[in-house]
């Protein structure tokens, strides 16, 4: 009995790779986030899943939405798959953070720094493996697509692969991307990263 779990980052928005939105409200899919998301529902129509779970943040929501609405399934919010609490960084563009040294040493330590005023990774962490865990009880010969962030997806497959949280900058997870976990009850194993859908 294997779970399949899809790892979704959420499409792209316009501040994507310049602002540090973290949980701030009204980040939304621009036109080509939307069109990303539409390839990505094709690409699992070929799937077998039982559920759509979503982060509470819009850019998430909408991706998921998307492919929600093509399969036939109700989308489930899920708190636990929502993005870093990045504190007082929230909506602050990347150059300007990168002077601060509490960024250099969150970026320099992920299993030791928190954010100020918000969460380590490693809280991110916990929270989206418990999701993954419920989902694969739930699910013990299906798929379930998780719709999360770039982080928090890093923090996941960090944990599969036996890695430590710093090994988040060894591999990327870009917009609409696609990793895919093989779980069973006292295991796992990481069966993809970073797939993108194509038209």
């Amino acid at each position: 009995m294997t779970t399949t779990v899809y790892l979704v980052r959420h499409a792209a928005h316009d501040r994507v790779d310049r602002i540090l939105c973290g949980r701030m409200p009204g980040v939304t899919l621009g036109p080509e986030g939307r069109a990303q998301a539409a390839r990505l529902a094709e690409r699992f129509c070929r799937e077998r899943i039982g559920a759509v779970v979503s982060s509470p943040l819009e850019r998430a929501r909408e991706t998921a939405e998307i492919i929600a609405e093509r399969l036939g399934l109700e989308l489930r919010i899920s708190d636990d798959l929502d993005e870093i609490d990045f504190g007082e960084w929230t909506g602050r563009s990347f150059d300007a953070l990168a002077p601060d040294p509490r960024w250099q040493r969150w970026n320099r330590e992920r299993s030791a720094a928190t954010a100020p005023g918000g969460e380590t990774m490693g809280a991110a962490q916990a929270r989206i493996l418990r999701e993954i865990e419920r989902l694969r009880d739930e699910f013990p010969d299906a798929g379930a697509i998780l719709v999360s962030h770039c982080d928090v997806i890093k923090a996941a497959l960090a944990h599969f692969l036996e890695l430590p949280l710093q090994a988040y900058e060894l591999f990327e997870i870009g917009p609409a991307s696609v990793s895919v976990l093989a779980l069973w009850p006292d295991g796992g194993k990481v069966m993809s990263l970073n797939e993108m859908a194509v038209a």
